[in-house]
């Protein structure tokens, strides 16, 4: 059976599930594709042969169609989710959401009651849970050489330079534009914590501050933009650095395509547009370190820190066991088992890094071929990130956030999952 899709948001993350429908012709199609810019829409199209008059410049003329495919993937931005999620589940559509699931509880909340309501398949791209690294560090707590598992320590280190492309020039620098940043970068890290620990978050405390990029710490002589300033060549977030003179990221383009997508055109893109501002005069305003204390149901505890001031690297955990220990850095796993006082190691061969430019490790393709097997069997049973376990871990965000403002110990409220 061969799954058909519609595309709903056609950017980083639309572009990454509809690539793997395109490398998987037997299984699925992406038939209809909606984004407001007629680029990233036409992209899509001759990736996967969209037909023209399926090709949409919004979520509301696509759906305006009915029910033309199967399943729908909404990849829109953040604070665009709840519209056009409510509106696919109601029409009937199997719905993939992008995470965030929605910036507020309250839209949360009404997407997950839409998914109920409606008797469709529902999932959340918690990517994290479908990796091979996931599947051997549980496999490990399984076999039993941990112990009980009391404790579990987590950083996600974002790195300097993806911070300030991401989080002080991009789309998700200010709450209001898109969400906090626990919420847009690290939804994800708290629901994997859950998943590989088995058990709830049950309470949240937690600290964390807009502490450098700010305007205070520009050095002497900042100008607003990097084409200006006399740091150009030797501040570590001049975009004359990071994007022109030294240029940063990945093999797939990532981020220099989000610039422009024209090479001849981003020392232009830099001199004029948003991503060449200085980072200590943006209108940034979320928060560039976070930690969060977690108390998960069953007694055990946890913690996260999410930092802008590391190298770009993967997510790194220590899970502690009344009889032994495990260190993880998203491909490699260390196990020492107290009663023989010895070391393993076990490798996941992940395919690819973990970040998003490279598929999370696997996760990407592992989401989307779960996805597309529960879609084609009808079997929530085949996906893990359900609208439970989604609403479960975005209510730990939601309350961790509120602790941090208001310095307080908060319960997570499960009522309403």
């Amino acid at each position: 059976m061969t799954i058909d899709y519609a595309l709903l948001g056609a950017g980083n993350r639309g572009t990454k599930y509809a690539t793997w429908v395109a490398e998987h012709p037997d299984r699925a199609r992406v038939v209809a594709v909606a984004d407001p810019d007629p680029g990233a829409r036409d992209r899509i199209g001759e990736l996967c042969g969209v037909a023209p008059d399926r090709r949409y410049d919004s979520w509301s003329a696509l759906l305006a169609e009915g029910r033309i495919a199967d399943s729908a993937i909404v990849a829109t931005q953040d604070a665009d989710h709840v519209g056009p999620a409510v509106a696919a589940l109601e029409l009937g559509y199997d719905v993939l959401l992008e995470k965030p699931m929605a910036p507020t509880e309250q839209d949360c909340r009404r997407i997950v009651d839409a998914a109920h309501a409606s008797g469709r398949l529902f999932a959340v791209c918690h990517v994290l849970r479908y990796t091979p690294y996931t599947a051997l560090v549980r496999s490990i707590i399984a076999s039993g050489v941990l112990g009980v598992l009391q404790s579990v320590q987590h950083l996600e280190p974002i790195g300097w330079w993806h911070f300030a492309h991401s989080y002080v020039r991009g789309n998700w620098r200010n709450e209001a534009l898109s969400s906090s940043l626990l919420l847009a970068k690290s939804c994800h890290d708290l629901d994997w914590l859950a998943f590989v620990m088995g058990a709830r978050i049950s309470s949240v405390s937690g600290f964390g501050s807009l502490r450098h990029f700010r305007a205070g710490e520009a050095p002497e002589g900042a100008a607003d933009r990097c084409v200006d300033c006399v740091h150009q060549h030797t501040c570590p977030y001049s975009a004359v650095d990071l994007y022109l003179d030294r240029p940063v990221g990945e093999a797939s383009g990532w981020p220099l395509y989000v610039l422009t997508r024209d090479p001849s055109q981003m020392a232009k893109a830099v001199a004029e547009g948003p991503y060449g501002r200085c980072v200590y005069a943006s209108d940034n305003d979320v928060v560039d370190h976070q930690v969060v204390a977690l108390e998960f149901d069953n007694g055990a505890t946890g913690s996260f820190t999410l930092t802008a001031f590391t190298d770009k690297a993967d997510r790194q955990t220590r899970i502690f066991g009344s009889h032994g220990c495990l260190e993880g850095d998203g491909d490699t796993v260390r196990v020492l088992d107290f009663a023989t006082r010895e070391w393993t190691t076990h490798s996941a061969h992940r395919p690819g890094e973990m970040d998003a430019a490279s598929g999370h490790g696997g996760g990407d393709d592992g989401l989307m071929d779960a996805w597309t097997a529960a879609v084609a069997a009808q079997d929530q049973s085949l996906v893990s990130s359900d609208a439970a376990s989604a609403l479960a871990s975005h209510l730990a965000v939601f309350a961790a956030e509120r602790a941090r403002k208001q310095r307080l110990v908060l319960e997570v409220d499960p009522a309403g999952m």
